[in-house]
């Protein structure tokens, strides 16, 4: 297994907030993917909410997903079976759904998007927080194939 690396996290950043500005990035543009994401903090601070970070940590929380689905071919035929997700796993899931579920928005600026999405899943609600529940639904629906997951 890789070890995990120190990073350098500006003062006013957290790991959180670097992750998420790193999986943001197209074409090593840090620069402007740091831009857009201090832009929708300070449009979420715009709407009203006092702690735009802690908006922002709440809505991927709220994304986490418990269980997913993994096909394994047992016999000749593919299983969905359901698994646990790990905590790292959790994030990663949570900051690409709110990441796709933002770009597929059209004429708006990212910033703005990205504003309205994280206060919508903070919320509890928005595509995001859909994609949440169909994995979850989805890993409901295979319960019964929970016991090849020792194979």
């Amino acid at each position: 297994m890789a070890q995990k690396r120190n990073v350098h996290i500006p003062e006013n950043s957290s790991v959180l907030q670097e992750k998420f500005i790193n999986c943001m990035m197209r074409g090593g543009k840090k620069a402007t993917a740091r831009r857009i994401f201090n832009d929708a903090m300070e449009k979420i601070a715009a709407k009203g909410h006092k702690e735009p970070v802690k908006l922002f940590e709440k809505a991927l929380d709220t994304i986490k997903p418990t269980l997913e689905v993994k096909a394994k071919r047992i016999g000749g035929a593919v299983y969905q079976i359901p698994m646990e997700v790990k905590a790292s796993r959790q994030m990663t899931l949570s900051i690409r759904w709110i990441l796709a579920t933002t770009r597929s928005k059209r004429n708006a600026p990212m910033a703005e998007k990205l504003a309205n999405e994280l206060i919508q899943a903070a919320n509890g609600e928005g595509p995001a927080i859909k994609k949440r529940d169909d994995v979850i639904k989805m890993a409901q629906a295979n319960k019964a194939f929970a016991h090849y997951a020792k194979y």
